[in-house]
């Protein structure tokens, strides 16, 4: 008879696999997952909607890279948008002073083998964030931007696709889909 053993890691413990890893790493309720590389296109695609938002954020506000961790301290995770906003001073995890806690923004872009959990379980978590204002999905496949936005006590869905201008209402920014696909190939299959 076998039985199944799940480890079990500490913070501490992926913080110091992060230390060394060469991959982004991902941790979630003591599990540590190796996050995806990313594609020509998703990186371009990354690099064009970070230029985007950087012209029309407000005074105060900041977009960074995926460079930035982000900790969502109610559920346990602990991972790397494609990029976040952070309106004021970033205000950091108590057990990790490289993740911040207080995104307004938060950025995917999708892939084939992560769209799945980045609407689904990935987003559920981000939804805990009480300063989160939305979650934009950048479509590997189409010119279509998804905003998942905070209004009132509850959560709306909107797309726009190419030709069409994104907004947020919650924090009064507008731009072109277009802009952000100008010269990119998207993965039709």
């Amino acid at each position: 008879m076998s039985t199944a053993r799940r480890l079990h890691y500490s913070y501490e413990d992926y913080l110091a696999s992060l230390a060394v890893s060469p991959l982004k790493l991902e941790f979630f309720d003591g599990a540590i997952f190796a996050m995806a590389g990313g594609t020509v296109a998703h990186g371009q695609l990354s690099a064009a909607i970070i230029m985007a938002l950087g012209r029309v954020l407000s005074k105060g506000c900041r977009v960074a890279t995926s460079d930035v961790k982000v900790r969502i301290e109610s559920s346990d995770l602990s991972t790397f948008p494609d990029a976040s906003v952070i309106c004021g001073d970033a205000r950091t995890a108590a057990v990790d002073v490289n993740a911040v806690v207080n995104p307004s923004i938060l950025v995917e872009v999708t892939s084939r083998s992560t769209e799945d959990y980045d609407r689904g379980d990935k987003l559920s978590h981000y939804k805990q964030l009480t300063t989160l204002e939305a979650v934009i999905f950048v479509s590997h496949r189409a010119r279509r931007i998804t905003v998942v936005e905070r209004t009132n006590h509850a959560w709306t869905e909107r797309d726009f696709r190419g030709g069409e201008t994104v907004v947020i209402d919650a924090s009064k920014i507008s731009f072109a889909v277009d802009d952000v696909y100008d010269g990119i190939a998207v993965d039709t299959h």
